[in-house]
């Protein structure tokens, strides 16, 4: 226990600063956010939040001073600027402080609810599903860690496990969670890298519908 305190407090520190600001409380948190840039989009991790500002975590370059539109879920939203970074991890200064406790309470009531979805990123690419031995073609929409929304003019099951090669060559095996007028829902047996959802621009290397 102490030694996690310890962590927490060198934590706090690394985002406050050497003294905390105002006594101001910081709370670790463990959730992926939608980040957006000016050129580039992606989703990186909380480590802590508090009333002022919070920790991120990302392998992605980020410079001093850039801002940040920070969202937690497709309902809490806020922006920033970095004000410091190093070694894979970032401090943000919120523009407008905000209520840890609401924010919190809220995310986790938002999670209890039907129909919650993770942080996702608007995704234009195509891709194959192989199912039974055949072939087709989708349009994919949006990722998150572990789901795929898509476009498909045909008909799948649901419920019917499926291989999915996406853009770079990234296979997965997935399960068809939702189809409604032409549109659908994967989900992923094996979870995206938290890396390769960093940075959309890396990872838009596939073909274009249209291309």
């Amino acid at each position: 226990m102490s030694d996690q305190r310890s962590a927490d407090d060198s934590d706090e520190k690394a985002l406050g600063g050497p003294e905390r600001r105002s006594g101001e409380r910081y709370r670790s948190v463990w959730r992926i956010a939608k980040i957006t840039r000016e050129h580039d989009l992606g989703l990186w991790r909380v480590r802590n939040i508090s009333t002022n500002g919070m920790m991120l975590s990302a392998d992605v370059a980020v410079d001093i001073g850039e801002p940040l539109l920070i969202d937690l879920s497709e309902n809490i939203r806020m922006t920033g600027q970095v004000v410091w970074a190093k070694d894979g991890r970032c401090g943000v200064s919120f523009d407008q402080p905000i209520d840890v406790g609401h924010v919190l309470t809220s995310l986790a009531s938002e999670q209890r609810e039907n129909g919650y979805r993770q942080p996702r990123l608007p995704f234009d690419h195509r891709a194959e599903l192989y199912v039974d031995g055949e072939t087709h073609q989708i349009q994919l929409v949006n990722l998150s860690q572990s789901g795929v929304g898509f476009i498909f003019h045909g008909q799948l099951e649901v419920g019917k496990p499926l291989g999915l090669m996406m853009p770079d060559k990234i296979r997965r095996t997935a399960v068809v969670r939702w189809m409604r007028d032409n549109q659908g829902g994967l989900w992923l047996t094996e979870p995206l890298a938290h890396s390769q959802l960093e940075s959309i621009s890396l990872l838009e290397i596939g073909p274009k519908e249209g291309a």
